[in-house]
């Protein structure tokens, strides 16, 4: 039976080896045979990281990450060093492949090759998916912080004073876990063993500026206030004069928040949990809602404020209500603030923007794949998290050169299929790598708006 068992094997194995040179017919076309082979040379689906290579050059991304990691490596026993990993694994975050077992196929691919600086006829490949496991592995406690400072410096770099205005939005995330990962803990509000990640972007321009990673149980304010103290101070230092406001849900309404923003002196918005106490002094304004509606059966806003003192804080605080009466029913909101001026104004011009906060956590976690956290190790997964980070901060930077085009407010995805994911062959020869892309792209002109915009931006 096992002789069976290895002839049928072998046999098995020829007739591949053969197919794999063979021609390939297919129904023909109008008359005309339709031939197909594997002879077209080296070919890519992902020419478009050359754009990803551009930023990082321009801004040296991989190259500052590299400098700060530590690596207990044998320096004459190294074939593969953490830039090069580095390089091999952003892009390939934010080229879709969220896991290290794609380094299995891509550690050959001729355009990630070129992107991390590998000539793609070489027989030397990228790094295998064991070799980046022990990159991701050995990450200490001081590594994790040095990565959490160079996010925060990539921001600044990207953001030049004078900044009359800076807007911080901050919110929690769910990340499911499935295996023994340390510190994945049940949750009961989200009804799982997860994680649960911490994140801050920029309110105005959407750049991520902190990703922690929390245990599964932790409230979602946890953490916070140390995040907080420490991005107000590098921000203060960075844009002396200029206003801060923090815009928070109502899951970060604690008082330590409030008192850390007042200690600081910057401004806050942050969504107030409904209460008793607080419905009881918005009844009449519902009331008057509700009438408006019976009289015109459209839907009603009305706002006010109020300062309102809750039995954990040591001081009033102003409170912005607003209440709504539609054919659905009624609906009461309420936000705490340090903001002087109309309820409404600041209600609808300012507070409810947080929202897109959303769509910026939407695109880490299922565009860039930021719950892809299945190490065992948490400090492990916390890297993983700092890694898909960076990796989304690529995608910004391609969307900021898109500017003043159809694609200046794309996201992640669309970014990527349409200027990354593109097929070509590549030749490399004495003198020149050739990056042949097909002659039916159709989005050439974006693709070379977007790699002359890269190029004048100061590095």
């Amino acid at each position: 039976m096992l002789l069976s068992l290895t002839i049928t094997t072998a046999n098995k194995n020829a007739f591949m080896k053969t197919l794999c040179h063979k021609q390939l017919t297919f129904e023909s076309l109008l008359g005309k045979k339709i031939v197909a082979d594997f002879e077209g040379g080296q070919m890519t689906s992902d020419a478009g990281c050359l754009l990803l290579r551009e930023i990082d050059k321009q801004h040296g991304i991989t190259e500052s990450l590299a400098g700060i990691l530590h690596d207990p490596r044998r320096p004459d026993r190294i074939r593969h060093d953490n830039r090069s990993m580095l390089q091999q694994r952003l892009y390939s975050i934010a080229l879709g492949y969220e896991d290290n077992n794609d380094a299995a196929f891509l550690r050959k691919d001729p355009a990630v090759k070129i992107a991390a600086d590998k000539l793609p006829a070489s027989s030397a490949n990228l790094a295998s998916q064991p070799t980046l496991c022990r990159l991701e592995n050995r990450a200490t406690q001081k590594d994790i912080r040095r990565l959490s400072e160079e996010l925060i410096k990539l921001y600044l770099r990207f953001h030049p004073g004078p900044r009359d205005v800076v807007i911080i939005d901050i919110d929690s995330t769910d990340d499911p876990t499935h295996g023994a990962q340390q510190l994945s803990l049940f949750h009961g509000y989200f009804g799982q063993h997860m994680y649960h990640p911490l994140l801050v972007f920029d309110g105005i321009t959407g750049f991520p500026m902190a990703a922690i990673l929390r245990p599964g149980n932790s409230h979602s304010s946890h953490g916070t206030e140390a995040v907080l103290k420490r991005l107000i101070k590098k921000l203060k230092q960075s844009y002396p004069g200029s206003t801060i406001l923090l815009r928070a849900d109502g899951g970060f309404a604690v008082p330590g928040i409030y008192s850390l923003c007042e200690k600081e002196r910057i401004h806050y918005m942050i969504g107030l949990v409904t209460n008793d106490r607080l419905k009881a002094r918005t009844e009449d304004l519902l009331a008057q809602a509700m009438n408006k509606f019976e009289q015109t059966r459209e839907k009603q806003r009305l706002f006010t404020s109020f300062y309102y003192r809750a039995d954990s804080w040591h001081r009033r605080r102003r409170v912005i209500a607003k209440t709504e009466c539609m054919p659905e029913g009624t609906n009461r909101r309420f936000v705490v603030t340090s903001l002087p001026g109309n309820a409404q104004e600041l209600y609808d011009e300012i507070y409810v923007h947080r929202g897109d906060m959303e769509n910026r956590i939407k695109e880490l976690k299922r565009h860039l794949k930021a719950d892809r956290l299945s190490c065992h190790r948490f400090l492990a997964n916390q890297f993983r998290l700092l890694l898909h980070t960076f990796a989304y901060c690529f995608i910004w930077c391609l969307r900021e050169s898109l500017q003043g085009t159809e694609l200046a407010c794309a996201q992640a995805d669309t970014l990527r299929l349409k200027l990354l994911k593109i097929g070509a062959r590549i030749v490399q020869s004495s003198r020149r790598v050739w990056v042949h892309m097909a002659s039916g792209y159709p989005y050439q002109d974006l693709f070379t708006f977007a790699l002359q915009q890269i190029r004048q931006v100061p590095g």
